[in-house]
């Protein structure tokens, strides 16, 4: 019996390594004092941004980062913990957490862990500020669109001129041949 409780936890250690592993940025929050309700929104709120939320052990939390070396991220293993993970665009996790927080003063940030590294209630609040992907490549490629275009506006500029040179070429020669 003690053996299939300790295997069950050694599966769920690793499936906790595997999903920080795996995700880009990742939120710890902790939930107490939020209705059932308002934790079912929060979840639906982080499905539909493509972001998973679970409830694990804090003492298994603690084995996978330690295995992880993210010992530090432990130190926020305090009292009841969630934890989501975004594994497409980093941003998002803060980003539905703070939002979610704004209007649900129980929801508490704890921390963060983005690209390997752990990072405090403020860095999480400040990435949720931050552009999602999808606008931080719109505007990348703006701005190599923009480069272009103005290259092409002094290309237009110049055939322009050329046009007016050559044309005053030829009324030039049509007066004089007349």
């Amino acid at each position: 019996m003690k053996e299939r409780v300790l295997e069950e936890k050694k599966q769920i250690v690793q499936e906790i390594k595997e999903k920080v592993e795996k995700a880009q940025g990742i939120v710890l929050v902790d939930y107490r004092g939020l209705t059932v309700e308002e934790v079912t929104e929060l979840r639906r709120n982080y499905r539909n941004a493509g972001v998973e939320y679970k409830v694990y052990k804090n003492t298994l939390m603690r084995f996978a980062f330690k295995e992880l070396g993210l010992e530090e991220f432990n130190e926020y293993l305090k009292g009841p913990s969630a934890i989501a993970f975004g594994y497409d665009d980093p941003v998002q996790p803060a980003k539905v957490t703070s939002q979610f927080a704004k209007d649900h003063e129980k929801l508490e940030i704890k921390a963060g862990i983005v690209d390997g590294k752990v990072v405090g209630i403020e860095e999480v609040k400040e990435l949720a500020n931050l552009p999602s992907r999808e606008v931080l490549i719109a505007q990348v490629l703006g701005g190599f669109n923009a480069p272009i275009a103005g290259f092409a506006n002094v290309l237009q500029g110049t055939i322009r001129k050329l046009v007016y040179a050559l044309n005053a070429v030829k009324e030039k020669q049509e007066a004089q041949g007349a």
